[in-house]
């Protein structure tokens, strides 16, 4: 199963960049590969926790595919969870971590593995995946510095 992690350093405090991520319906202004996010519902849990779920369309050239996935937040641990419902995925597993590293820093954990369902879509879109993935932290950090100033 492809999978990528990353875990690095921001000029940006640890509930900022989780609020950020957090903010899923922001993700198509500047998240690679995201056209589309549309929240279906949300829950509010005990714990200030919560759980949506969401359908996140990517598009790159003529591929377009729509997958949901469940998204639960727990902002007293400053984890993001996300677990894949439905799509072109055989398996879709992501987890985001924030840990203050200093006065405004934080260490942002990024970690996803995934499996396309169809081999062909697999050979054809892993390669585009990946190097999405890689875009991932740089975009974040970069809409960070945009919405919390540098």
């Amino acid at each position: 199963m492809p999978s990528f992690s990353s875990s690095h350093k921001v000029n940006h405090n640890a509930e900022d960049m989780f609020n950020l991520v957090a903010d899923v319906e922001k993700y198509p202004q500047f998240v690679p590969l995201c056209q589309n996010l549309n929240v279906r519902g949300r829950k509010e849990l005990e714990g200030g926790r919560s759980i949506l779920v969401a359908d996140m369309t990517v598009a790159y050239k003529l591929f377009k595919e729509t997958f949901t996935s469940r998204v639960e937040l727990r902002p007293e641990e400053k984890v993001i969870l996300v677990e894949y419902l439905d799509g072109p995925f055989k398996h879709l597993e992501n987890r985001w971590t924030f840990e203050d590293a200093g006065e405004d820093i934080c260490t942002v954990g990024f970690y996803i593995d995934y499996e396309f369902k169809s081999r062909t879509l697999g050979s054809l879109m892993g390669v585009m995946f990946d190097r999405a993935f890689r875009k991932f932290s740089s975009a974040f950090e970069a809409r960070a510095d945009q919405v919390y100033g540098v």
